[in-house]
């Protein structure tokens, strides 16, 4: 796995397995409890976060890896902008991470590690609120909540990944992915007192990189992912969440051969956050990952993230 893994060490179609594992295995991953929560017209939202990631690799025996063991710490800058469209509310969010990577374990017998620092894939995201609170200001939007103290938002959303991150055909292990991934969302929030529940479901699709591995090509199938979201809102300035979710999907198909290795995991998360001085936030989670192949990643993830809201 270090960079003197070189093309003719390995045949090529096990170079192709073997690269695809890392490709967007975390897209259909992520925890977002309150995806769906309305928010005032007029603000901007910023954040920041970090996150540290470790935990185990599993390869198909075949690829002579054993052993794999990733850690990589994680920065991750957004921002947030709702308006107004038609009656409805909408929101715009862009997301840019930047990872430091590092994978190490045997390679056929031999300790071998490999390691990446730079921009991964950007995300943008078009969210519709179909019901719930209308577009209003942060006034009219408490009074709202206050008179209707049990409601329920459905929302819609087109996320693109675009494919600007750190990327080698010459690598076997890239941050980027040289693809677009569009990933359509359907999801819904219902509230009751301090409590609120949240259900979204989502579909991957990704495009075709023409320049995969060993002038390759790499095709995939759709991947489709499921979370959910209990929350639980304490006085003003604090909440909880329980998190859970599953996906399954995203076979390859390398260089016209298609390979059995769709993906499946469960991921498990525990949140909690505040607000302080009127206008910023925090948030602590931790964020279990598991394969269910025998081929995959099982992880722990510890994220921090920071919030500033400002007009």
């Amino acid at each position: 796995m270090r960079c003197c893994i070189q093309r003719s060490l390995v045949p090529k179609s096990i170079l192709i397995c073997f690269a695809i594992f890392y490709l967007h295995q975390g897209y259909g991953q992520d925890i977002e409890p309150r995806r769906w929560s309305s928010m005032p017209l007029g603000v901007n939202v910023i954040a920041a976060g970090y996150a540290n990631t470790w935990g185990d690799v599993f390869f198909d025996p075949v690829l002579g890896a054993e052993d794999v063991n990733y850690s990589g710490n994680g920065l991750v800058a957004s921002y947030v902008r709702p308006f107004r469209l038609g009656n409805k509310l909408a929101r715009v969010d862009v997301l840019l991470p930047f990872a430091f990577s590092r994978w190490e374990g045997l390679l056929n017998g031999v300790a071998t590690s490999v390691n990446r620092t730079g921009f991964a894939d950007p995300r943008v995201r078009l969210s519709l609120n179909l019901t719930g609170p209308p577009p209003s200001g942060p006034k009219e939007l408490q009074e709202y909540r206050a008179a209707n103290p049990v409601f329920t938002t459905f929302g819609v959303s087109l996320a693109i990944t675009l494919p600007l991150g750190q990327y080698s055909n010459a690598n076997l292990i890239n941050l980027g992915g040289n693809r677009f991934v569009i990933r359509p969302q359907a999801g819904m929030l219902h509230y009751w007192g301090p409590w609120s529940y949240e259900l979204t479901a989502s579909i991957l699709f990704f495009s075709r990189n023409s320049d995969f591995f060993n002038d390759g090509e790499l095709k995939q199938r759709p991947l489709f992912a499921l979370q959910t979201h209990l929350i639980r809102q304490f006085k003003k300035r604090y909440w909880g969440s329980l998190s859970a979710g599953y996906n399954q999907g995203a076979a390859s198909i390398a260089n016209q051969q298609f390979n059995d290795d769709q993906r499946s995991n469960f991921v498990g998360a525990a949140s909690i956050g505040a607000t302080f001085a009127g206008t910023q936030g925090l948030k602590l989670a931790y964020v279990y990952s598991k394969t269910l192949k025998d081929v995959g990643a099982t992880t722990n993830t510890v994220l921090l993230a920071w919030s500033i809201v400002f007009k």
